[in-house]
């Protein structure tokens, strides 16, 4: 695999990372999202709209590995961002998340957040460990919340102190 590079998010990735993210979403098991995003949605909600703090994405020579945004959520204070890691399916592992998070914890900093809050499902082990092994402390279980067929998950929120 060629080299890893991070970049701040264009609009103009967001055809691209729609793909991607709606692959995730239609294997299942891992997001919280269950409806697919539009290019213009997701744009707005996580890459360069109002709400977004900073959104990076990774990527080589041949294509967009994945993205990390940070943002605002009306659950949390406003010094504490809300972050979400997506990679290409089949990339895991690759480094592409840690990468992506060197680059949102300077930004976090340079913005004077104090911490940033990873939720994640409580069935998604993956992102659990990837959330751990960055620093991530356990702060709250939010139980039970019921996905679009009506099963129940917990989401589990972990804390990044900055």
């Amino acid at each position: 695999m060629a080299a890893i590079s991070i970049r701040p998010v264009s609009s103009s990735d967001a055809a691209e990372l729609a793909d991607l993210l709606n692959a995730i979403i239609a294997r299942g098991g891992t997001t919280a999202f269950e409806t697919p995003f539009t290019p213009d949605r997701l744009d707005h909600a996580y890459l360069t709209g109002p709400t977004v703090h900073c959104c990076f994405v990774a990527h080589d020579d041949d294509q967009l590995l994945g993205f990390q945004t940070l943002g605002t959520q009306s659950f949390l204070p406003a010094d504490i961002g809300d972050i979400a890691t997506f990679t290409r399916l089949g990339g895991t592992q690759a480094g592409v998340g840690s990468a992506l998070f060197a680059a949102t914890t300077a930004r976090a900093r340079q913005l004077g957040l104090a911490a940033i809050n990873a939720t994640i499902r409580g069935d998604n082990e993956g992102g659990l460990t990837f959330y751990s092994r960055l620093g991530f402390i356990d702060h709250e279980v939010v139980p039970a919340v019921p996905l679009k067929d009506g099963t129940p998950v917990d989401r589990i929120r972990k804390r990044y102190k900055l």
